[in-house]
């Protein structure tokens, strides 16, 4: 039996319930509701490399500046160079200058490298003084005649 429906109200018809639809898949997504994980980040360690590389690309240039610069001129300068003292004739301090500069003194006429005995100048005979230099790299004796 049905009962009526109450005065003054008009009763909503009653349809029959859709299935309902689930959502589209995005594009691109491999599942549908799994969560997109965060993009992959670079080689983190790359960066550290590359610091660590330059670092000693630097170290290495620093080396051979220090080596560069701390050789004295009379462990650089070669047979017919002219030479000037800075010093005094007890602490002598050579320099390479120009051999047509006021500045040159001497000129060298031998050159001994990795040795410490100036007395090998005595067999020079242009020779007129020995100087002896300890140096960065390695000991140098010069055999120089007075211009």
């Amino acid at each position: 039996m049905t009962t009526p429906p109450p005065q003054d109200q008009n009763p909503a018809p009653i349809q029959p319930a859709a299935p309902q639809q689930p959502y589209p898949p995005h594009q691109g997504a491999p599942f549908q509701g799994a969560p997109v994980p965060p993009p992959a980040q670079g080689r983190p360690f790359s960066k550290k490399l590359l610091r660590i590389g330059v670092f000693i690309v630097v170290a290495i240039a620093v080396g051979v500046g220090k080596w560069y610069f701390n050789q004295s001129d009379a462990e650089t300068t070669s047979v017919g160079a002219c030479m000037h003292n800075d010093g005094t004739d007890k602490d002598a301090d050579l320099n390479e200058v120009d051999c047509t500069s006021r500045d040159a003194q001497y000129k060298v006429v031998k050159k001994f490298d990795n040795t410490s005995d100036a007395d090998k100048c005595k067999a020079v005979t242009e020779a007129t003084i020995s100087y002896y230099q300890q140096g960065a790299s390695h000991d140098v004796v010069l055999c120089l005649k007075e211009v």
